[in-house]
């Protein structure tokens, strides 16, 4: 690496004076007395203020203090961020994660949208959403099936907002894609059914804009 001596520096500081020079030149011929000494002044404030700004040890000690803490606060709010989107998605119950569904498995039966019966207890719904399986915390799972229901627990969940008049006190389900049947030319009334659907079309609901890009193939 090279040395910086005396030499070198007075070699920089010309060189970066020759501009200043330049227009202190064209400035100062074909003016009168007090033109000229405004001109002076305030090339010489121009020049002041750049020998603070960036000739300065203390200057660039300033830069660098201002500099070090925004890099590290970029590298480490990033990794926070990163981590606190982990854990909403390790905790994503009950086909609440907003992460895209694509490829959609062929064991997913049905789609967002459609309206649903409940085999065994009547009530009318729409899905909103699906897991590949069962994602729900370890005691609702224990309690939801007995030893001789687990394997239940492997198979498509699907979120169901439930029609109002079959709420029973719920407003969501969550349950198996055994429990499931689906059926046409019925549409449900709850009030939240704006938030995920636009319309129904006789068949099935049609998704929102923000649904429809987390569930593209249903």
């Amino acid at each position: 690496m090279p040395q910086i001596n005396t030499a070198t520096v007075l070699q920089i500081c010309m060189l970066l004076s020759a501009l200043p020079a330049q227009y202190f030149i064209s400035q100062w011929y074909g003016t009168d007395s007090a033109q000229r000494l405004q001109v002076t002044q305030r090339i010489i404030g121009y020049w002041n203020s750049f020998i603070k700004s960036y000739l300065s040890l203390d200057a660039w000690t300033d830069h660098l203090k201002l500099w070090i803490p925004k890099t590290r606060n970029w590298y480490y709010g990033e990794k926070r961020t990163q981590g606190v989107e982990d854990e909403e998605e390790i905790h994503a119950y009950f086909a609440e994660s907003t992460h895209i569904h694509s490829p959609k498995p062929e064991s997913v039966q049905f789609n967002v949208g459609q309206v649903i019966v409940h085999r065994r207890l009547g009530y009318l719904g729409v899905i909103v959403g699906w897991d590949i399986k069962a994602r729900a915390p370890e005691e609702w799972l224990q309690h939801k099936y007995p030893p001789e229901k687990q394997g239940l627990r492997d198979t498509p969940h699907y979120r169901i907002l439930i029609n109002q008049a079959n709420s029973f006190g719920k407003t969501t389900v969550y349950i198996p894609e055994e429990e499931i049947t689906i059926i046409t030319g019925l549409e449900i009334h709850n009030p939240d059914l704006t938030a995920y659907f636009s319309r129904y079309d006789g068949s099935k609901y049609i998704m929102q804009a923000w649904l429809r890009k987390i569930y593209p193939h249903d």
